[in-house]
């Protein structure tokens, strides 16, 4: 698979996945038009295999308990930032509501315009997965996802999907924009998981 793309002091040398190099800005990268926020009607849906099915508006959102996470960001064309604190919502949280299911075994996060994006729950069930609004102690922009974007650090950053819109638990996987144009299901970067040719048995596994 690819090799380091420089030589990175050794204190951070071990953060940056084969393949990838540092950044100092943040790529704006995403598939179709910017969504507009006015500020209320943007609700979060939390459906599928759950044992409470329930929308929420944002106001409702953002008064749940708040977390604030400190992760690295490696994107699959090849960047990587580190050391991104962000603000939001626990995924763990969220599921703690809506109680999914024995059965449900995938998550699939729905977006504005139809765009959607898959992961097991198992990598969903992550510490560090949260729901954000915020990014670097303000707010995100437009072109990075506000008013929310799911934020998945431990996977290539096209599954940290922007304008975010709901959560929908699932028994079988359903492939997401980017997966059904070839990309891979799990999408962890230290095994360099960019391409669905390289899944093989792992298709329809949780990682």
């Amino acid at each position: 698979m690819g090799m380091f793309t420089k030589n990175y002091p050794e204190e951070i040398a071990h953060r940056i996945p084969p393949g990838q190099r540092l950044v100092k800005t943040w790529p704006v990268l995403h598939y179709g038009p910017i969504p507009k926020f006015d500020g209320t009607n943007w609700p979060l849906e939390l459906s599928g295999l759950v044992e409470n099915p329930m929308t929420l508006t944002y106001h409702q959102l953002r008064e749940l308990p708040n977390v604030k996470i400190d992760a690295d960001m490696h994107c699959v064309t090849g960047w990587s930032t580190l050391d991104n604190t962000w603000e939001g919502v626990s995924f763990r949280t969220l599921k703690e509501l809506c109680k999914p299911s024995a059965e449900a075994r995938w998550v699939i996060a729905h977006c504005e315009y139809g765009y959607t994006s898959n992961l097991s729950l198992q990598a969903m069930d992550d510490d560090d997965v949260l729901v954000a609004w915020r990014n670097g102690g303000q707010d995100l922009s437009d072109e990075h996802g506000w008013p929310l974007r799911l934020v998945v650090p431990k996977r290539y950053a096209w599954k940290s999907a922007k304008w975010l819109t709901g959560l929908e638990f699932a028994a079988k996987n359903t492939r997401g924009f980017w997966e059904v144009r070839g990309y891979h299901i799990h999408a962890e970067p230290f095994g360099e998981e960019r391409y669905a040719h390289q899944e093989g048995a792992r298709a329809e596994l949780e990682p």
